[in-house]
Parts: structure tokens; C-alpha cells; sequence
């Protein structure tokens, strides 16, 4: 079953589009609305969907605003506006589909369509992942693997210097000054590291315990072998110092 989320600053037109779609229950599911679309971005980061209809005349935040804020997503994305002047703007987005209001109900059909597609293909890939993963898990112990840029990467875990947060994404600091920014918080990125070379020595930070070069007892920070310093926090210097 698809899962589907409608954002639009009317209730109305949250009426109105939940009524056109409830002809197609066989098909998709409307999990949740929103009138205040930060409101969504905050459910968003949280849950997973298959699709979001998306109004763009909104007041307080535009639905492109909204795109940007929200930052990279794997669900598809349906642009809903009273102006059909955005229908290019929606593309670059990498909207699947652009609805004018009010809405036909063949241009809905057809976007129900795609939206099926969308979501074949994303279950697909994402067994195609799993298996992957799961592989790579079971026969290489000395990698992790990071979902990037739209692919899957394996890392040799000795490459890589240190991980920082960046809310509700982590930035990972390799060797030659490379980096890789994936939409993971710190608390998954550090369930996902080896315990045994890796370490939270900051609410901000995850450091691999083979790169430290120096350890500044009294400024509390250690530094790494790429001469970055990283500072220890107070809670966890004790753990810290075990681990070293």
C-alpha cells in the first residue's frame, strides 16, 4: 500500500484532493495532512512515506522552499498549484508529476499511475539494497556500507577519520581530504560503525580510535591524524579514556 502525505496551507483543498483519492483506497493510503508545512518537514524527518502531494502557493514557506528544506528524499513528489506557470520549476525539482487545480480526475489517474511506478521500482532497488548489505555485512568485516549521492557505497572503515553532525545529516571525513555527506543522523551513523574502532567522543562527533595522533588533556580535545581538532565532552571523557 502506498503511503501518501498532503501538504496545502487549505483545508479545503486538503478536503477536496482527500475525496479524489479515496477512489483509489485499493492503491494508496493518506497517512497524514498539514496546513502548516513546518509542521510536515518536522513529521517527514521522522516517518516514512511513498508520496507527497505538495501545494506550492503557501505563505508562510513556498512548496520549492519546502523541497529545500526538507533536503533529499526517496519519496515521490506531486506538485499541486492553482498556476500552472511552476510545471517547470516542479521538473527540475524531480517532481514525478504536476497537478493543476482544480484537479481532473484523468490528470489524476495518470498520476496515480506514476506514482505506482514510483514506488515498484523504490521497493525493488530497496531489496536489491538489502541483499547487498546484508552481503557485504556478513563477508567483509572491515567495511560499512553508505547510502550517498544516490548509491551505495563501501567503505573500508580504516579510511575513514571521523563523523560529524549536521542535524539531520552526518558528514563523513575520509583520508585525502574527501567527504561524504549522507542523510543519516549521528545516532545511526553510530549504530552503524564498528564499536570496537569507533567512538562518540562528542554529541557532534564520531572519531575513529586508530586516527588520533594527539589527545590534549587540558584543553580537552583530541587530534586527529588529518590535524583536525575534535573536541571531547565532559560525560564521555571517562569512556573515552577507557577506550584509548
Amino acid at each position: 500500500m502506498i503511503k501518501a502525505v498532503i501538504v496545502d496551507d487549505e483545508p479545503k483543498a486538503i478536503q477536496s484532493l482527500t475525496w479524489e483519492l479515496n477512489g483509489f483506497k485499493k492503491d494508496l493510503t493518506i497517512i497524514n495532512s498539514f496546513t502548516q508545512p513546518e509542521h510536515a518537514i518536522a513529521y517527514l524527518q521522522q516517518n516514512d512515506i511513498d508520496c507527497l502531494f505538495l501545494d506550492i502557493n503557501m505563505p508562510t514557506m513556498d512548496g520549492f522552499q519546502f523541497l529545500d528544506k526538507l533536503g533529499k528524499q526517496n519519496f515521490a513528489v506531486v506538485i499541486t498549484t492553482a498556476y500552472n506557470e511552476f510545471a517547470l520549476k516542479a521538473i527540475k525539482n524531480e517532481a514525478i508529476d504536476y497537478l493543476l487545480k482544480p484537479i481532473d480526475s484523468d490528470d489524476l489517474k495518470e498520476t496515480i499511475k506514476k506514482i505506482k511506478k514510483h514506488y515498484t521500482n523504490s521497493v525493488a532497488i530497496s531489496k536489491v539494497e538489502e541483499t547487498l548489505i546484508n552481503f557485504n555485512a556478513n563477508t567483509q568485516k572491515n567495511k560499512v556500507t553508505i547510502n550517498a549521492d544516490g548509491k551505495l557505497i563501501f567503505l573500508n572503515t580504516d579510511d575513514i577519520l571521523y563523523v560529524e553532525s549536521d542535524g539531520n545529516y552526518s558528514t563523513i571525513f575520509l583520508e585525502n581530504n574527501q567527504k561524504l555527506v549522507v542523510t543519516k543522523k549521528l545516532k545511526e551513523m553510530n549504530a552503524t560503525l564498528p564499536e570496537d574502532s569507533f567512538f562518540r567522543i562528542h554529541n557532534s562527533f564520531i572519531i575513529n580510535l586508530n586516527k588520533i595522533k594527539e589527545f590534549v588533556k587540558t584543553d580537552g580535545y583530541v587530534v586527529m591524524t588529518s590535524n583536525q581538532q575534535i573536541p571531547v565532552a565532559r560525560q564521555r571523557k571517562s569512556k573515552f579514556l577507557d577506550k584509548i
